[in-house]
């Protein structure tokens, strides 16, 4: 884990909020629209991603490295199988899942590959990967004021409301190294996926959807 979350569990839910100005609930509706069966959810985190599932009847299991936080997601879903488990090692047979998602988790895996591996050996044939991810917006006229607000902003942010400037300088530096929209279909290609992806807000953030061939 590039960065302990332990420290920033407590204020989580309330930066994400303000970061996206509330759209992060919006993001995570349209990625769960449509899933059923047994779901994973990869990097959990405070267990958002886990309750709209649950919310929608599916039967949810959530993995992630930070123990605050899946302390914070348990009291939020109680239905749900919350784990401490590492994506790059998931604690799981072959092809257990009908959907596997990750919200804003994936450009924090220390080994991209390895964990997307993982993410596709736990899900059944004809299974759906669902990934939610920030990226730098496309439009030279919006990066200009999208960076002033995730490079100066967001870390200000960080540091009033959840203590910690640093958590929230790492985050836009993570999302500058992730690869994104076709740079990152491509690496789910190669591993079997069918993949298609949707601009969301401007392409501030996108959603990927894989299905295992």
């Amino acid at each position: 884990m590039p960065y302990n979350f332990d420290t920033i569990a407590r204020d989580y839910d309330r930066m994400n909020r303000l970061m996206t100005l509330g759209l992060d609930r919006r993001w995570r509706k349209r990625a769960v629209k449509g899933l059923h069966g047994h779901v994973l959810d990869v990097a959990c985190g405070t267990g958002d991603m886990c309750l709209l599932l649950a919310k929608q009847g599916c039967s949810v299991t959530g993995v992630d490295l930070s123990e605050e936080m899946l302390n914070i997601a348990r009291k939020k879903t109680a239905s749900a199988n919350f784990q401490l488990g590492n994506a790059e090692a998931l604690p799981f047979p072959d092809a257990t899942f009908d959907a596997v998602t990750c919200a804003f988790g994936v450009r924090n895996f220390v080994h991209l590959e390895q964990g997307l591996n993982e993410m596709l050996r736990v899900l059944k044939p004809g299974g759906r990967m669902v990934i939610l991810e920030l990226a730098t917006p496309d439009s030279k006229l919006i990066r200009p004021f999208y960076n002033l607000y995730t490079k100066h902003i967001i870390p200000w942010l960080g540091a009033r409301i959840a203590g910690s400037r640093a958590a929230y300088t790492y985050l836009p530096q993570s999302i500058e190294r992730f690869p994104k929209g076709e740079a990152f279909m491509q690496k789910l290609r190669s591993m079997g996926f069918r993949v298609r992806q949707e601009k969301l807000t401007l392409g501030v953030c996108r959603l990927y959807v894989a299905e295992k061939e």
